[in-house]
């Protein structure tokens, strides 16, 4: 039994007004969405408490508007989209709260799929103001959160609205902390981690935690530069973080004293410059050349962390292992990408992941598809992969 109140435990809802809270912070250029990817993700939860004649009113932030109501950070645009996702009538009301989103509310019937404005025209969203949110919740019966990814924010219409109203998780939601649950909360093991990305400074957090939780922790991309270093490697004009030598030290003891693998690359893809198709050579990581920079990890280290694949029951994945964005310095990310696949559509392998670069990496990998479970959730999936309560979440709780 899930540990959250789900759609399972919310009963009879015909003709209730359910107001759900959604992630539709997606890209638009010139007033369309360019990638529907997160409405697609709600579809499920909005048919479902459609099909069962609730009254659907969607709440969803966009963007980061900074003096009140502005055209560019409206909702409109989206609501539109999302009819078409759903394939059928979205409406849509020019305000969040008062006058406006009440009588929009009032015209609807059972059944019907109403998007409120922007939460974020008013600056009381972000202070979780009671007031605010009592408006809020003046036109709902029911709560459903289906967006994790504002789930580590104690937001009126994060954590406010689940205080006021009778609260369910949507299935969005459901099958994000599912998944978790089986990455860290309570995972097969062996479990190993893989943390890549450019800076150890903004994953001090997450490295700290993810050594107390797995068996091995393998880092990549620019961060292992900074490990390396602390070992006393000389990383020639590699990205590394030099005044961080101490906390990286502290991470690989706290690492050992739990009895977790580090795994560090061995060989790296090294060139003179950053750029597609810079001329480049693999070398040892004790030889990497003065004037060269570590762009990718080499066919050893490929080796290494595919051999741990292997021996893990469960993966968890955030961060690619160089700079994928280049060719020919995506070749590690793809390899343990496709690897990683290969074992989870074998049944051998819990593989979670996620993080912008990490998704675009699975994506640019052509596995996002094939891994038990991909975050689009950003912030919110890194503050659960550090250990951090999540308040949008913890309100849900049984």
């Amino acid at each position: 039994m899930a540990a959250f109140k789900t759609l399972d435990d919310i009963g009879n809802i015909s003709g209730k007004r359910v107001l759900v809270r959604v992630d539709l912070n997606v890209p638009v250029a010139d007033g369309k969405v360019t990638d529907a990817t997160r409405i697609e993700r709600i579809a499920p939860t909005i048919a479902e408490l459609s099909g069962k004649g609730a009254k659907v009113i969607l709440l969803a932030h966009f963007g980061r508007p900074k003096d009140g109501p502005s055209p560019e950070f409206s909702l409109e645009p989206i609501a539109r989209a999302t009819a078409e996702v759903l394939g059928r009538p979205v409406g849509f009301a020019s305000d969040c709260a008062g006058d406006t989103a009440g009588s929009a509310v009032a015209a609807m019937n059972k059944g019907d799929v109403l998007l409120l404005e922007n939460t974020r025209f008013y600056k009381a969203e972000e202070k979780n103001d009671p007031a605010f949110t009592e408006r809020l919740a003046a036109n709902g019966d029911i709560f459903v959160n289906d967006a994790f990814s504002a789930a580590h924010r104690a937001h009126s219409s994060t954590e406010g609205l689940a205080r006021l109203l009778p609260a369910f998780a949507g299935r969005t939601m459901q099958a994000e902390l599912e998944a978790l649950e089986k990455g860290l909360g309570n995972p097969a093991r062996p479990v190993v981690a893989i943390v890549g990305g450019a800076k150890v400074s903004t994953k001090i957090d997450l490295l700290m935690n993810l050594v107390k939780k797995v068996d091995a922790l393998v880092i990549g991309g620019g961060m292992a530069n900074t490990f390396l270093a602390a070992r006393g490697t000389d990383v020639g004009k590699s990205l590394c973080e030099h005044d961080l030598a101490t906390t990286a030290k502290q991470i690989m003891i706290e690492a050992a004293e739990s009895g977790c693998a580090i795994i560090l690359p061995v060989d790296g893809v090294v060139a003179r410059e950053f750029k597609a198709g810079a001329a480049c050579e693999t070398v040892a990581i004790a030889d990497v050349p003065a004037d060269g920079m570590i762009l990718d990890v080499g066919a050893k280290t490929v080796k290494t962390i595919g051999e741990w694949i292997d021996r893990a029951a469960t993966l968890v994945w955030n961060g690619p292992l160089g700079a994928f964005e280049i060719e020919p310095f995506d070749h590690a990310t793809v390899a343990a990408a496709k690897h990683a696949a290969e074992r989870t559509r074998a049944g051998k392998l819990v593989s979670v992941a996620g993080g912008g670069d990490t998704v675009a990496a699975l994506n640019h990998a052509g596995v996002a598809d094939d891994f038990t479970y991909v975050s689009t959730a950003g912030g919110a999936f890194l503050e659960w992969m550090e250990g951090k309560p999540l308040p949008g979440v913890d309100v849900l709780k049984k």
